[in-house]
């Protein structure tokens, strides 16, 4: 009796560095980096998600492996419209023939302008959606890390993704006030991948940034002593080379990027009414995204603003729960728009 079961609305996750799908009653069912890989050629799709990641600095001429999504907006249409479908019908795989489209729950950073976020919208019912609800993502960021967002206090949440960092001040179902910066997780890799050029003469790619900021990155020098072999290729006599670098490097490559997301944290705190500020100063700053797994980023925070600061229970699922919890309230989502992506304050 399958074919009962019409219609399975969905919560997007659609990410600068990662896309995540939400299946109500399920939970994330899909967990795939936001990457394609095109025939040059033919202009087909050779691989999408882990499979074209992999093969990132390593294709021939013919293939271009493309990231659709820049400083969490579209910036490639097509290929993003492409990328959701595949996702969704990833996602719903086992759904039976009599099944309608699925309504569609999409996070969109809060710092989008409203010709982003139709972009958003009219891809995500370009890849089979019934109709699509954008949702910001610090609001949707909360609700998965079980913050009381519908309730009068005030919750802060700091969300740190691939392309942006957002950070907000949530009470009674609305964002109070906001921040959306297009520094995050990729400028921590680009930050690493410079430091490595200027101090060392090396090139590295992208994914061995991304491996070091994994494995020894820090927002601050580490207590205990760590290293790591990286190879490249030596910019001097063009050949492959290998050298050790260390955690403390680390941290002082990615000291700007951090000093950017606590600056943000703090413009943010100032702009909160007395109440609210009360309220967070008591329940304490809650991080999310995969920026958050940085090690040290919480001490630093807390130090800088004086506040309590947590990591959440699941930092790379939040804002994918939160938007696939959010389907519970779809009908408000259609009636109001203090749920999607605008600001009171910009």
């Amino acid at each position: 009796m399958g074919f009962l079961n019409f219609s399975q609305d969905l919560g997007i996750d659609l990410g600068t560095a990662n896309t995540l799908v939400f299946i109500k009653g399920k939970g994330v069912v899909v967990r795939e980096p936001s990457v394609v890989a095109i025939n040059r050629t033919t202009g087909d799709i050779e691989a999408v998600g882990g499979d074209a990641k992999n093969m990132i600095g390593r294709t021939p001429g013919n293939i271009a492996v493309i990231r659709p999504m820049k400083d969490g907006v579209i910036a490639d249409y097509d290929t993003t419209a492409a990328m959701m479908k595949y996702y969704i019908k990833l996602a719903q795989k086992n759904r039976s023939s009599f099944a309608k489209k699925p309504n569609v729950m999409v996070c969109v950073p809060s710092g989008i302008t409203m010709v982003e976020e139709r972009a958003v919208i009219d891809a995500t019912k370009q890849a089979g959606a019934k109709d699509a609800f954008p949702i910001a993502e610090p609001f949707a960021a909360a609700i998965g890390a079980g913050l009381p967002v519908w309730e009068p206090t005030g919750s802060m949440i700091v969300d740190i993704g691939g392309g942006t960092t957002e950070v907000a001040v949530i009470s009674l179902g609305g964002i109070v006030t906001s921040k959306s910066i297009r520094t995050a997780g990729d400028d921590m890799d680009d930050a690493i991948i410079q430091y490595v050029k200027r101090k060392y003469n090396l090139m590295i790619g992208e994914r061995s940034a991304e491996s070091i900021k994994m494995d020894i990155g820090s927002a601050k020098v580490p207590e205990q002593p760590e290293e790591m072999d990286i190879r490249g290729r030596d910019l001097l006599t063009g050949l492959p080379k290998t050298i050790t670098i260390t955690a403390a490097e680390i941290a002082d490559a990615l000291k700007d990027t951090v000093d950017a997301i606590v600056e943000s944290v703090k413009n943010t705190l100032e702009l909160t009414p007395p109440e609210l500020s009360a309220d967070v100063m008591d329940r304490g700053i809650v991080l999310s995204g995969g920026g958050a797994l940085l090690k040290g980023l919480d001490e630093v925070i807390s130090e800088e603003t004086k506040m309590p600061t947590f990591v959440a229970d699941e930092p790379l699922d939040s804002v994918a729960i939160g938007t696939g919890k959010s389907l519970e309230y779809i009908e408000q989502f259609r009636s109001q728009s203090k749920y999607s992506s605008q600001r009171i304050q910009d």
